[in-house]
């Protein structure tokens, strides 16, 4: 999966319109293979990213939970950790 699609669903304050944009950006990069689409396939591309976007909107808008929120340093020091982890082995 993606490392870089962030979990952006229970947090306080929620994700950001940039957040969930961002999230949207990297998820159709990965599925079409194309970090900057060429001109021909621009259109379909920009048109992919806003409807993902769109999408994901609905999505965060719609879920429900009983767990707490999360929050975002905790969160972003606990993925520091895992990646310090990660490497270490790797080495």
């Amino acid at each position: 999966m993606c490392r870089n699609i962030k979990t952006l669903f229970n947090f306080d304050p929620p994700a950001t319109k940039d957040e969930i944009d961002a999230s949207a950006l990297q998820f159709v990069r990965k599925l079409s293979g194309f970090n900057k689409p060429s001109q021909a396939n621009a259109a379909a591309f920009d048109r992919a990213v806003k409807e993902v976007s769109d999408a994901a909107r609905r999505l965060l808008a719609s879920l429900h939970t009983q767990a707490p929120t999360r929050d975002r340093t905790i969160e972003a020091e606990k993925a520091r950790e895992r990646s310090r982890a990660r490497f270490a082995q790797a080495g």
